[in-house]
């Protein structure tokens, strides 16, 4: 038993020395601990068109390049001879207490991925108290999913179409499922021009995946009516209740008056638009472009999110996505000012390659980078972790 004069290790340390240990009896980590040859992993394993869905960006990918540069230009400047022996990386999102500032973003379709598809991330999740976004295009219900999370956070991500009647069928589904927030991406109101998929001739929606909270919504089978076995019929309806290119801010209220649940805006990229969108009475924003997979060409989300904490961050919870991939990422973001940050491709590519026990070490693996480097920057928690602890490098 450990007496009074041995050091206490985190949880990071203990993960740590838990996979180096092993490795003393032979046993390595399942699956690259490295982002990039995670990635490269996924690519040999997945088909062809899964991968580049979930893999590719818009256009050259440039914005997927300009998310990775941002984060290259702001760097860390540890400070030396603070007391970082008891690091807690706990923080507290719309009242709820949460032991990592890391949320599971949403992905769609991620059957392509892995059979389990977003039940084996809801998995992941519960076991790790991290809460999961939950796509509208998901492969399975949000019923489904919220079932296996149970009191485990869990919010819902809307892509906002014309439809008002099944909008508001999906948020009353979600209330009643138990999900804690409703995430509005505002980014995807056309869809984007993907080499990628364009190459492959590929979308997943043809073949019905990642329909099923439509295909299980009253309002959306009243809509399809006899047609429900016609797939040009199935696509059509689902595209019109997908997205819709005339919203305004205005039109916002429609949403905020249709739950009582937090309203969080996904997309924002100028201080001006979360100013607006504050104004429509959302309680939150986050900081993203997407991942790169809308707008071709656009700046690094890092590189928005200093600007629009300042114009912004008193008035509302500031989160971030978009290029998060290792524990540095989450200290700079979370230093730049935002609350909390959300986390795609990587555990998309754990599910491929290893259901839910994949998701798990993928994010057990970001989440022990993330104590240790919070303590290797000089801090013990994340009110430490401010402005003056990065430089900005051109």
């Amino acid at each position: 038993m450990p007496d009074s004069n041995t050091p206490q290790m985190s949880a990071g340390m203990q993960y740590q020395l838990k996979i180096y240990f092993e490795g003393a009896q032979q046993k390595k980590p399942q699956l690259p601990v490295a982002f990039e040859e995670l990635e490269a992993r996924a690519m040999k394993e997945m088909a062809p068109e899964a991968f580049a869905y979930i893999a590719g960006g818009a256009g050259g990918e440039t914005t997927m390049h300009n998310n990775k540069e941002a984060f290259n230009r702001w760097r860390i400047l540890p400070r030396m001879m603070g007391d970082v022996s008891a690091r807690t990386t706990e923080v507290e999102l719309f009242g709820a207490k949460l032991p990592h500032p890391v949320l599971l973003g949403p992905i769609g379709v991620l059957s392509i991925a892995h059979a389990d598809a977003e039940v084996g991330v809801a998995k992941a999740a519960t076991a790790l108290h991290l809460p999961q976004v939950v796509s509208t295009v998901s492969s399975r219900t949000m019923e489904e999913i919220a079932a296996v999370h149970k009191d485990n956070p869990h919010w819902f991500q809307l892509y906002w179409g014309r439809n008002n009647d099944f909008t508001r069928s999906l948020l009353t589904r979600a209330e009643k499922a138990g999900y804690g927030a409703i995430v509005v991406t505002l980014d995807t109101r056309v869809f984007a021009w993907r080499e990628r998929d364009i190459q492959h001739a590929y979308l997943p929606f043809l073949y019905q995946l990642g329909l099923a909270n439509y295909l299980s919504d009253p309002v959306f089978r009243s809509l399809l009516g006899d047609g429900a076995k016609d797939p040009m019929k199935v696509m059509m309806t689902f595209a019109a209740c997908f997205s819709n290119a005339s919203t305004t801010w205005n039109d916002l209220k429609v949403i905020r008056e249709m739950t009582h649940l937090p309203l969080i805006v996904k997309g924002i990229q100028h201080p001006d638009d979360a100013r607006k969108a504050i104004d429509q009475g959302v309680d939150g924003v986050i900081v993203s472009n997407h991942g790169g997979r809308q707008c071709d060409g656009a700046v690094g989300s890092l590189d928005t999110l200093d600007g629009i904490v300042g114009a912004v961050g008193d008035k509302t919870t500031v989160l971030f996505d978009s290029g998060i991939r290792r524990g540095a990422d989450v200290f700079k973001a979370m230093a730049l000012g935002a609350r909390s940050v959300l986390v795609a491709r990587p555990y998309a590519y754990g599910l491929a390659l290893g259901g839910a026990q994949g998701v798990q070490e993928v994010m057990m693996n970001l989440l022990a980078d993330t104590e240790l480097t919070l303590g290797l920057a000089g801090c013990s928690s994340w009110k430490e972790a401010t402005r003056d602890r990065l430089e900005y490098w051109r």
